[in-house]
């Protein structure tokens, strides 16, 4: 019941701060559609304790595993990006500078200066220490593979090495780096931010359908599943209603709007 607990806080806190990462300068109205989700992540407490939380759900998930008998290895599998490497300098920059993705992205990864996500050291270095093995899975692209993992080396993050960080290739999807890790250990637990990071069914643009593998998998979330907050940016972000990256930031926000639900008022200004 603790491990359900925990999951739902860490969804509403994800429903309820939502926010957009976005190219373009700053709107006449001042706000930048990512400032309020990017100020979550730096600022807010309750950010720092959603992932403390995540973590200690899946130090749960992992007790468990290393009590049970298992005929392969134990591996973690976990995203980067806003799961163990805090981005949130850089989505302030773009927001100071009025710039957006991917304008200054390699030049934020080549400083290898990203912190670490609160929880995700403390929790990888207390599973390598019992002899289970991180795999890093994430879509920076190969390019960028010398500064990650001197990033990750530089932290103190385990198996920081070529064996261990399975970068982006043809595509975005990373069902097939899972189905590898997969077939050599048995995985413990995923953990990332974007749904995409725990199951195949989530690369679609259909957001119904991603809202209907939630609760088809609700199961998983919590245990196998462990998801962090990320309310900056996300495929959660690129498939919403009337979403287009190159309208001005006045523009997006207004058709942004036409996507919300609210309630019938009776009396209305």
């Amino acid at each position: 019941m603790m491990r359900i607990h925990m999951y739902f806080c860490i969804l509403i806190a994800l429903i309820c701060t939502a926010g957009c990462n976005q190219p373009a300068s700053q709107s006449s109205s001042g706000t930048h559609p990512a400032l309020y989700a990017t100020l979550y992540q730096q600022q807010a407490a309750e950010y720092r304790a959603l992932c403390y939380q995540a973590f200690a759900v899946a130090g749960f998930t992992l007790d468990a595993a290393l009590a049970t008998p298992h005929e392969k290895p134990l591996a973690v599998v976990v995203d980067i990006d806003e799961t163990v490497l805090d981005n949130s300098p850089y989505q302030a920059q773009a927001i100071i500078e009025g710039f957006g993705y991917p304008v200054a992205w390699a030049e934020w990864i080549d400083l290898a200066e990203a912190e670490s996500v609160p929880g995700a050291l403390d929790f990888l270095t207390r599973a390598s220490k019992a002899g289970v093995e991180v795999f890093y899975i994430t879509n920076r692209k190969e390019e960028f593979r010398t500064a990650t993992l001197q990033n990750l080396v530089k932290l103190g993050f385990p198996n920081a090495d070529d064996k261990h960080l399975l970068m982006r290739t043809a595509s975005n999807e990373k069902e097939s780096r899972r189905l590898s890790v997969a077939s050599q250990y048995e995985i413990v637990c995923l953990i990332g931010d974007n749904m995409g990071d725990f199951a195949g069914v989530f690369d679609t643009t259909d957001a119904a359908l991603r809202m209907q593998a939630v609760d088809d998998n609700r199961g998983n979330l919590g245990s196998k599943w462990i998801v962090l907050p990320n309310v900056v940016y996300g495929h959660w972000v690129d498939i919403l209603s009337g979403f287009d990256r190159n309208l001005p930031e006045d523009s997006l926000n207004a058709a942004l709007i036409q996507g919300l639900h609210g309630f019938n008022r009776t009396n209305t200004p």
